[in-house]
């Protein structure tokens, strides 16, 4: 026969982790997109972890309700090392570009430095920046690893 009290402490335990698991554990998909009012910019790609040489698929997004200008057609995408030092921006026209609000690009990415070599494994940041309909710069970056 089984002790009441190890009964007791084994049901309490699985209730308390049952509980804190829906306190401490974020459920929300971190490239889920929220769209809010005012100024706004989301980059997303598929996942977090690509292979090396994979494609990735890279969505800049008006996540806002107003347009957002930027300075190129490649819409303000930098690809840098997290030392800040720029690996790959798309070769692009000099022409104002605006994205209205939902509206997105989507750009492909062969893992190609600008200088001509492939990435090495790491971690990288892609950004972007643009200017809103108050001339406010909003910037937004995300991190990506690449693994053999």
């Amino acid at each position: 026969m089984i002790p009441r009290g190890l009964i007791l402490a084994t049901s309490v335990g699985i209730v308390a982790g049952a509980i804190l698991g829906v306190i401490f554990v974020d459920s929300k998909n971190p490239n889920e997109l929220n769209f809010q009012q005012g100024p706004s910019l989301s980059i997303l790609t598929e996942k977090t972890d690509f292979k090396k040489g994979e494609t990735i698929t890279i969505r800049i997004i008006n996540s806002g309700s107003v347009p957002l200008t930027f300075s190129d057609v490649s819409y303000g995408l930098k690809i840098s090392g997290l030392d800040g030092t720029l690996l790959y921006s798309p070769v692009a026209a000099q022409v104002i570009s605006v994205l209205e609000p939902k509206e997105e690009k989507s750009f492909e990415w062969d893992q190609i430095k600008n200088d001509g070599d492939s990435m090495l494994e790491g971690t990288y940041k892609i950004s972007s920046s643009a200017m809103d309909n108050l001339e406010k710069t909003i910037k937004k970056s995300i991190t990506i690893n690449i693994y053999k």
